[in-house]
């Protein structure tokens, strides 16, 4: 990695880093920046790769923006991913006329690989990260970056798919964005509305601690990345953006999403093997209970019906989609209410533990209990659809098409049952059994509050998890 400036051809500061856990105030509230540091408060990244149409006209505009409106200083930091036109010339030309300017070369290529590289360097204590097409309006920088320097949050996100966001793109961007976002929401249980847009900033402190466990280098490094923000009980603060989609833009949209996908597969997997000491990171960064967290069911995020339905709805299809594999392949050697019994009792024991881990937000507890009334919740599917099998086998001869129209229609029926029987019924929040308090009273004397000796500073570790919550700026 080479680093050039305007002056000496290095930076002196590049490798000096904030390091250590964030700091911390009363119920865990971050500190406020010092913006009074020698180092710049704020380092933007423009991570390029073959852009020398735009990458002049981007860093006069963002230069000269920075200037007018932002009131601390500032560095604009251009990560070069081993770009084979004349972008790094330009680069190190500009780095000369403007002092605030830096030059990042990388022989590798990968926007991920770049932020990762960069921010873990930069001595700044505000990182952020913009397209070199600006295809974000500017004017979204301050609120994105307002809550950082406050201490009010770790991470801010333009996003471009609330009501009050301004967007002009084509259908198939739009199509392929939201559905990603879905699949996030459904599979993962992500709450921030919006992975990939180009417009991002991260507190140092924060960057430290959990940079060195995202391992994408890539477009998927803006999801990883958040993802594991949630997951450690951070506070992601969302900005709506005015956003015009970029024509001329060389990303794959459609090659991008699919390796987001895999990408989706892999932090799965590292999450649920422990790849990630999400309990370890938790504990260090997340933000202290709030008074709010004793009402669990506002801050679970299986509580809410519509995510709930959301994923509930996209198990329902992955379920359907394998009940109608297996009955029709069943059916070819077998009775079909036989083949019918098979294909639910496999695939309601599935979709049973998908729904507890990922539409109502179960990990732990009893998964025997569930798993046994979900069977009872079987039972009235079979129900359901046996009954029809017979109704419709009585009253006519049907060929195997009408047969599936019949356990679709019927498996509709029972869908929609199961829902029901799952959120008032098989996952409903027991409440927790009366036991005497052990903790003290509230403080009445005339001094601040301490803990008395061996009382834990947060009230648990389910408290902790509970106020792992994500800002919108805009419902």
């Amino acid at each position: 990695m080479t680093l050039t400036d305007s002056t000496s051809g290095t930076l002196p500061d590049a490798a000096v880093a904030p390091v250590g856990i964030p700091s911390r105030g009363r119920a865990g509230r971050r500190a406020p920046v010092d913006t009074r540091t020698t180092a710049p408060v704020l380092d933007v990244t423009i991570p390029v790769f073959n852009e020398e149409r735009d990458l002049e006209e981007c860093l006069r505009r963002l230069h000269a923006h920075l200037l007018d409106s932002f009131p601390h200083s500032f560095r604009i930091t251009v990560a070069d991913n081993a770009s084979t036109d004349g972008t790094l010339k330009i680069a190190e030309r500009l780095a000369r006329e403007f002092p605030e300017l830096a030059v990042v070369h990388l022989d590798e290529k990968g926007r991920g690989n770049a932020l990762r590289k960069v921010w873990l360097a930069s001595p700044s204590p505000v990182l952020a990260y913009m397209d070199v097409d600006l295809s974000t309006d500017l004017a979204a920088l301050a609120p994105l970056l307002a809550p950082l320097i406050s201490g009010h949050s770790d991470l801010a996100i333009g996003t471009r798919l609330t009501r009050n966001s301004r967007v002009v793109r084509g259908p198939k961007r739009e199509f392929i964005s939201r559905g990603y976002n879905l699949m996030l929401h459904s599979f993962m249980g992500a709450r921030f509305s919006d992975a990939q847009c180009g417009f991002k900033a991260i507190r140092a402190d924060v960057a430290q601690q959990i940079l060195p466990y995202t391992v994408d280098n890539s477009w998927f490094f803006d999801t990883e990345l958040l993802v594991l923000a949630e997951r450690c009980g951070l506070r992601v603060h969302e900005v709506p953006v005015d956003w015009i989609d970029d024509p001329d833009s060389s990303v794959d949209v459609l090659r991008t999403a699919l390796a987001d996908v895999r990408g989706m597969a892999r932090l799965t997997r590292d999450l649920l093997y422990g790849r990630i000491p999400v309990p370890e990171l938790r504990a260090a960064l997340a933000r202290g209970p709030l008074p709010a967290s004793s009402r669990a069911a506002e801050q679970t995020r299986g509580s809410s019906l519509f995510g709930q339905l959301v994923r509930f709805a996209a198990i329902g299809a992955a379920s359907t989609l394998a009940y109608l594999a297996i009955f029709v392949s069943c059916r070819s050697f077998m009775d079909p209410q036989l083949a019918n019994f098979l294909a639910l009792l496999i695939t309601a024991v599935a979709n049973t533990g998908a729904n507890r881990r990922f539409t109502f937000g179960i990990q732990g507890g009893n998964p025997v209990r569930h798993h046994f009334e979900g069977l009872i919740v079987f039972g009235i599917g079979l129900v359901l659809t046996s009954g029809a099998l017979a109704l419709v086998h009585r009253t006519t001869t049907p060929d195997r098409w009408a047969e599936i129209l019949t356990v679709v229609a019927a498996n509709l029926a029972a869908t929609a049952v199961r829902f029901l029987l799952f959120r008032l019924w098989v996952f409903r929040e027991r409440a927790p059994r009366t036991a005497p308090s052990t903790r003290p009273g509230p403080w009445t004397g005339p001094g601040p509050a301490t803990p008395s000796a061996g009382t834990p500073a947060a009230s648990s570790a389910d408290d902790t998890t509970a106020t792992a919550s994500t800002e919108t700026a805009a419902s």
